[in-house]
C-alpha cells in the first residue's frame, strides 16, 4: 500500500478501534494524526514508490521483581501507551538506510558490513548488532528504509532503546521473515546487540516486556528459555493510572551502584557452590545465615533475603490479578517497594548520601497516598536515582501531578496505562 492510500487507512474505524487499544480512547485523534505525520516524513525522504508497513513497539513498566532477573528470578513487567513508531518499506537493495526524526539521525548500513566501531557505542552500533543477531540466529536480513519516531521517555527507566531494537525486529520478520518469529526470539536478538556491540551486560526483561505486550510475569530461572505468561487483566477496567516521576538525574557515578547488586546476590549463593540465587533457597540462607554473614557480608545478606521475597510477591501479584483482587494486587506493590529501600537498599547512593531524590519523592507519595487511602508507589527501574512508580485512581491523578511537581519540577511526571500489545505491525491488526 502506497503511503498516501496509507495516510487515509488511519482514518478508518478500524485504524480507530486499534489506536484506542494502543492509546485510549481519549488520544486516538493525536496518534492518527502523529502517524499520518510519520507518514508524511517518510515520503518527503523516501519517495512513494514503493508499499509501506506502520510498526509500533512499547515502552515497558517493572512493576514488580526489581533487581531479580540477573539472578534467574521472577519479575512482573508491562508494556506502556509510550511507543516507538516507524513506516517501513524493503528497497531491493544491500543497504539499510534509518531517519530517527525524534534524534535527529540519519544514517545508512551496509549489510556486507557489519562489525561493530571501535567505540561500540551509539544507534549505528546498536543497528548493526540487530542484523547480525538475525545473521547469528539463522534469519534473513535485507535492504529497507524507515522514517521512525518516538515518544517513550528517555533515562526514565521506560527501556526507549528496547522499543527501538523491538520495533526493528519485528520490521526485519515481517519483511525478510513471512513473520515466523516470536517475540523471545527478538528479545534474544536485542540482548545480543547490546551484549556485543555495546558492551553493555543486558539481561532479558526489557526486551522481552517490549516485545509481548500487555501485562507479562518472566521466570528466568533458564533465562536461555525463560518462562514467559501474559496476564489477561483489564488494566483499565480498575479506574487506575500509572504515573512515572523523574526525580532528578544523580551526579554520582552510579556504575558501581548497579553492578553491586547482581554481584552481591551472587556473592550468597557462592558461600553454598552456585553461581546465582535461583540456585539457593532462603532457608539455607537462614540456617547458615552467622557465615554467610561472615563470607559475603551484611548488605549481601538482605540483598539476597529481597531477592527471595521478591520472587513471592511476583507469584502473589499475578494470583491477585488473575483472582480480581486489585487491592492485594496494590498492596504487593506497597510491599515489593519498601523491600527495595529497605533491604534491596537501591533508593539512593552511599557515595553521595545527602543527595536522595528517589527518597523525598517516594516520601512525598507516601504521604499522599495515607492522606487518600488509595494507591501505590515503589522506586521503578534500577534505582539510586531517577524515577519512581505510583499507581494512583484516575481521579487522583491530577491532584497528585500538580502536588508532586511542586517537588520534581514542571513536567516531571507522566500518565500511562498498559496497552496489550507489544511489538507489532499495525497493518497485521487493522483488518
Amino acid at each position: 500500500m502506497k503511503v498516501n492510500d496509507t495516510i487515509r487507512l488511519m482514518e478508518s474505524e478500524n485504524a480507530k478501534k486499534l489506536l484506542a487499544k494502543l492509546y485510549g480512547e481519549d488520544a486516538v485523534a493525536e496518534n492518527m494524526a502523529r502517524y499520518q505525520e510519520l507518514l508524511k516524513g517518510y515520503e518527503k525522504t523516501f519517495g512513494d514508490s514503493g508499499d509501506v508497513l506502520l510498526f509500533s513497539s512499547p515502552g515497558r513498566t517493572e512493576i514488580s521483581g526489581n533487581h531479580t532477573d540477573h539472578n534467574h528470578g521472577k519479575v512482573l513487567a508491562g508494556s506502556i501507551n509510550l511507543d516507538c513508531v516507524g513506516v517501513a518499506a524493503k528497497n531491493s537493495s544491500n543497504y539499510v538506510h534509518i531517519v530517527s526524526e525524534t534524534y535527529n539521525q540519519d544514517f545508512t548500513i551496509d549489510l556486507n558490513h557489519l562489525e561493530p566501531s571501535d567505540k561500540k557505542a551509539g544507534t549505528v552500533d546498536l543497528v548493526k548488532g540487530l542484523l547480525k543477531g538475525f545473521e547469528e540466529s539463522g534469519y534473513d536480513v535485507g535492504g529497507f528504509n524507515a522514517y521512525i519516531t518516538s515518544n517513550v521517555i528517555s533515562a526514565a527507566g521506560v527501556s526507549s532503546s528496547a522499543a527501538f531494537e523491538m520495533l526493528l525486529c519485528s520490521m526485519l520478520n515481517t519483511f525478510f521473515n513471512e513473520g515466523r518469529m516470536d517475540n523471545v526470539a527478538y528479545a534474544h536478538i536485542g540482548k545480543y546487540s547490546e551484549n556485543n556491540y555495546w558492551d553493555k551486560a543486558s539481561g532479558l526483561l526489557d526486551q522481552m516486556a517490549c516485545a509481548v505486550g500487555g501485562l507479562i510475569t518472566i521466570d528466568f530461572v533458564e533465562p536461555s528459555a525463560p518462562v514467559v505468561e501474559k496476564i489477561e487483566f483489564d488494566f483499565g477496567s480498575q479506574n487506575h493510572s500509572l504515573i512515572i516521576v523523574q526525580t532528578g538525574k544523580g551526579h554520582a557515578d552510579l556504575s558501581a551502584d548497579y553492578s553491586s547488586v547482581p554481584s552481591e546476590m551472587k556473592k550468597v549463593a557462592q558461600y553454598f557452590g552456585k553461581e546465582v540465587l535461583a540456585q539457593v533457597s532462603e532457608e539455607e540462607v537462614i540456617r547458615s545465615l552467622a557465615a554467610v554473614r561472615e563470607f559475603a557480608g551484611d548488605r549481601s545478606v538482605l540483598r539476597a533475603l529481597h531477592f527471595f521475597e521478591e520472587n513471592k510477591r511476583v507469584e502473589a501479584e499475578v494470583a491477585a490479578l488473575k483472582e480480581n483482587r486489585f487491592g492485594d494486587f496494590l498492596a504487593n506493590i506497597t510491599a515489593s517497594g519498601n523491600s527495595s529501600w529497605k533491604w534491596l537498599q537501591n533508593c539512593f547512593t552511599n557515595s553521595n548520601y545527602q543527595e536522595q531524590g528517589i527518597t523525598v519523592t517516594l516520601a512525598l507519595t507516601e504521604l499522599f497516598i495515607a492522606g487518600k487511602q488509595k494507591g501505590a508507589c515503589r522506586v521503578h527501574g534500577g534505582g539510586f536515582a531517577g524515577v519512581i512508580m505510583a499507581m494512583l485512581p484516575n481521579e487522583l491523578v491530577d491532584e497528585y501531578v500538580e502536588y508532586i511537581e511542586n517537588c520534581t519540577g514542571k513536567g516531571s511526571a507522566f500518565r500511562m496505562s498498559i496497552r496489550p500489545y507489544g511489538a507489532i505491525c499495525i497493518n497485521d491488526h487493522m483488518g
